[in-house]
């Protein structure tokens, strides 16, 4: 009778014993089942010593290390999963190597408060973005066909040799008063011929320098473009590629960097030549008959190029060009006395180029979209001059020209693909 008793607590114990095995077995199961990925191929290691999952490399995507735990050798599989499918294949410890986690975009902080008369213009953007963006022909060929007769890019746009001989006199556009007769030793500054050619260009990218560019992965949509321009010298390296491109075709250089930065380049030049090389064999354009300070600056700037031999060609801007830029954009409601060298460079492109695409246009200070705070440039936080372009109203312009077909102003992120 008592061994009756006996028999039936060890079988009780061993009927809670199995139960709890296989609830504990489960629970794994599910804990780890958790961690699965539901896309794509997926690799794991399973160890007999340790019993767990550790996610594995693609075997072609680097090389394998072997590895090794306390010195001992452990038998190695790998289990794949694909679908449905589930077999074990035999690895060796060569087989096993480092995981590393891909690398992710930044994310964007989160929004803040709305800088000073922004409500208006966001709700504006809000408004035109809601819609997919089309080119109209027609509303293009018309601005360019005006931009063509009044202010004749192609021709004009650059001082060369052809549209500007000895003993001519230069009228400076920012200072009237002031002018300059032609001698042989400016002249032989001068670019020996037009460096456009008169050839349209398929697509063409202004590259701004605001802050909204920051981890917008634009880089490779930028670099994509068969014409790139950039302004004022910014910074390409040390990881703005991703968000800005590298390729540069023509860069302007604005006068006051040579001061400010580089001592007007009345000290070693060396510095000033190390910033160029990122933009290979571009042109550099400078507005040496703006102001009178500028053509002194701007010539050390082409004899530093040719003396280190810098592949850039150093061009400078016609300020004959300039005045009837202002002219032209005063006839379409821009009242601007002088224009920032962004809208300069966006009017050339609309004579160069079929298809112009703008980037690091915004000169507010909060994302038109996530409405996060941003900085002044993409590089640093410097305000702009007070007084000296009217930027809102330039950008009132660059947002009618979107939502009228004739140009693409990107606002928002690109993708990183």
């Amino acid at each position: 009778m008592r061994g009756q008793h006996l028999k039936s607590h060890f079988s009780l114990m061993f009927t809670f014993i199995c139960l709890g095995t296989l609830l504990t077995t489960l629970l794994w199961s599910m804990v780890n089942n958790r961690g699965l990925r539901k896309r794509g191929p997926i690799h794991y290691i399973w160890t007999a010593h340790f019993f767990r999952h550790t996610p594995l490399l693609n075997q072609s995507h680097r090389k394998r290390r072997p590895t090794r735990r306390g010195g001992r050798k452990h038998r190695t599989y790998q289990r794949q999963t694909t679908g449905k499918e589930l077999k074990v294949i035999n690895l060796s410890s060569s087989d096993v190597v480092s995981y590393s986690p891909p690398r992710h975009k930044k994310s964007h902080p989160p929004p803040t408060k709305l800088c000073e008369g922004c409500k208006e213009i966001l709700d504006k953007v809000k408004e035109l973005y809601s819609t997919t963006w089309e080119k109209h022909e027609y509303n293009y060929q018309k601005i360019r066909l005006q931009l063509s007769s009044e202010c004749n890019g192609f021709d004009k746009a650059i001082i060369t040799q052809a549209n500007t001989p000895v003993g001519s006199k230069i009228v400076y556009d920012g200072e009237k008063k002031r002018s300059l007769n032609v001698t042989s030793k400016i002249f032989s500054t001068f670019a020996k011929e037009h460096p456009f050619q008169n050839k349209t260009r398929d697509t063409c990218a202004v590259v701004g320098n605001g802050g909204i560019l920051t981890n917008s992965s634009c880089g490779k949509m930028i670099d994509s473009a068969q014409f790139v321009i950039r302004c004022n010298l910014p910074p390409l390296e040390n990881g703005y590629e991703e968000d800005v491109g590298i390729k540069t075709d023509l860069v302007t250089a604005n006068p006051s960097i040579f001061l400010f930065k580089y001592h007007s380049l009345l000290e070693r030049h060396r510095p000033f030549v190390d910033s160029l090389h990122s933009y290979g064999n571009s042109l550099l354009l400078c507005p040496a008959f703006s102001y009178g300070f500028n053509t002194n600056v701007c010539q050390r700037a082409a004899y530093s190029v040719e003396d280190f031999e810098i592949p850039m060609r150093p061009v400078y801007l016609n300020p004959d060009y300039l005045l009837s830029l202002v002219r032209f954009w005063r006839s379409q409601g821009l009242k601007e006395n002088r224009h920032s060298t962004g809208l300069m460079m966006v009017s050339l492109a609309l004579e160069l180029c079929t298809n112009v695409h703008l980037y690091g246009f915004w000169p507010y200070g909060n994302h038109p979209h996530g409405l996060y705070a941003l900085t002044n440039h993409y590089y640093d936080d410097v305000a702009p001059k007070k007084g000296v372009h009217t930027m809102s109203s330039e950008f009132e312009l660059l947002l009618r020209l979107h939502n009228q077909g004739i140009l693409r102003l990107h606002l928002e992120d690109c993708s990183s693909d």
